[in-house]
């Protein structure tokens, strides 16, 4: 699995991703009967029978019981109606706004589960090689005892050397099997191999800056007031009155004739300064609290960005560092050692941690290389594009 493999199955194979999209298309579902007008009321009664007195339980000895039958439909004013479609969709684009959130967190995880992978796999072969140095150096211990230009307690040194090596082994493949665990809970891939190169950890920082305002994280905040900002706009339609139209027929004995009945109701929002405007005030002040949120989120990204691009600068010279002076500096005392060795000018135990300190120096180079490889991944996917 490659790296843009790896993302590709993130996006589509993730349980996570498609959760969110079960919920924006349920806000689109629900959007659709947001500003409808109610169903209509179906009303079936038996109106005024007498139950005591001389017509008790007669249905035709007065002229006013009767079997109605009536409909009626609530009408809500129409700026209820637009602010409940305005919610809808300021509920729609809260879904939509966390699932983009959601599909950049799985794919900045499942990049670095991927990077992780890749460098302790690397991290392990370099300690392969390591153990076959020792093996080659350790095969010449017999022959110099024999020869007596080693002493007794160097023939121990390499077996303390090989465990404390395979000490480093184990905690490497734990951390790969680690890493290809979060590798297959993003990807569910059941044990994916890594292959082909890391990302470019090239940042294009201008461009990455230039976008922030627009990542998922502040759309979900500018979601929040476009819910906020709804709600206001409910409890302001609030203060204009709904409507009730109800029609009935009431069917009396045939001497004395049905009756028809048209009726309308009417709100009286009459006490606006204990009812609805606390409310509203209470909503607008929820609404200024989702815009400081967001202000303060775009703040708090900010400042993450560019402390993220410091570390990354900072890494980046450790790396050129190793590169340019560390590692060749290592290899060349492992040459020179080595050829003292062979010489027999040093001890079989100098020699080793010669080799020693040339492996470590070869894995701190490539744990540098993995932490600017991590930031490249983990800045881009944040605060980017979909690929580093």
């Amino acid at each position: 699995m490659t790296f843009d493999q790896a993302l590709e199955r993130a996006d589509h194979d993730a349980p996570s991703i498609a959760a969110r999209a079960a919920s924006a298309d349920a806000a689109r579902s629900a959007a659709i009967a947001a500003d409808r007008l109610p169903d209509p009321k179906l009303e079936v009664k038996l109106q005024d029978f007498p139950f005591t007195g001389p017509d008790a339980g007669k249905f035709n000895s007065d002229n006013f019981t009767m079997g109605v039958l009536g409909i009626s439909q609530e009408v809500p004013n129409i700026a209820k109606r637009r602010a409940r479609a305005a919610r809808a969709t300021a509920d729609i684009g809260m879904a939509d706004a966390e699932g983009a959130a959601e599909r950049r967190r799985v794919r900045v995880a499942a990049g670095m589960a991927w990077v992780d992978l890749y460098y302790a796999e690397r991290r392990l072969a370099i300690l392969d090689r390591l153990g076959q140095r020792l093996n080659d150096l350790a095969t010449t211990a017999p022959a110099r005892l024999a020869s007596g230009a080693a002493r007794p307690a160097e023939a121990i040194e390499p077996q303390r050397l090989r465990a404390a090596l395979d000490d480093r082994r184990s905690d490497l493949k734990a951390a790969i099997a680690s890493a290809r665990a979060q590798l297959t809970r993003w990807t569910g891939e059941a044990d994916p191999q890594v292959v082909g190169p890391p990302p470019d950890a090239t940042l294009n920082e201008a461009g990455l800056r230039a976008g922030l305002a627009t990542l998922p994280s502040l759309q979900v905040k500018d979601a929040l007031i476009g819910q906020a900002a709804a709600e206001m706009r409910l409890a302001e339609a609030a203060k204009h009155p709904d409507w009730e139209v109800s029609g009935s027929i009431g069917n009396r004995e045939p001497r004395y004739g049905n009756l028809f009945s048209l009726g309308v109701k009417i709100d009286l929002p009459l006490f606006a300064g204990k009812r609805q405007n606390p409310v509203i005030a209470a909503r607008a002040s929820e609404m200024a609290r989702a815009r400081l949120d967001r202000a303060d989120a775009e703040r708090e990204i900010i400042a993450a960005f560019e402390s993220d691009l410091a570390d990354h600068r900072m890494h980046h010279e450790r790396l050129e560092r190793a590169q340019d002076i560390l590692l060749p500096l290592a290899r060349q005392r492992n040459d020179l050692d080595r050829a003292s060795y062979a010489a027999g000018r040093i001890d079989l135990g100098t020699a080793l941690q010669s080799s020693i300190a040339l492996a470590e120096a070869e894995v701190d180079l490539l744990d540098r290389e993995a932490e600017v490889a991590r930031d490249g991944v983990r800045i881009t996917l944040s605060y980017g594009g979909d690929r580093p």
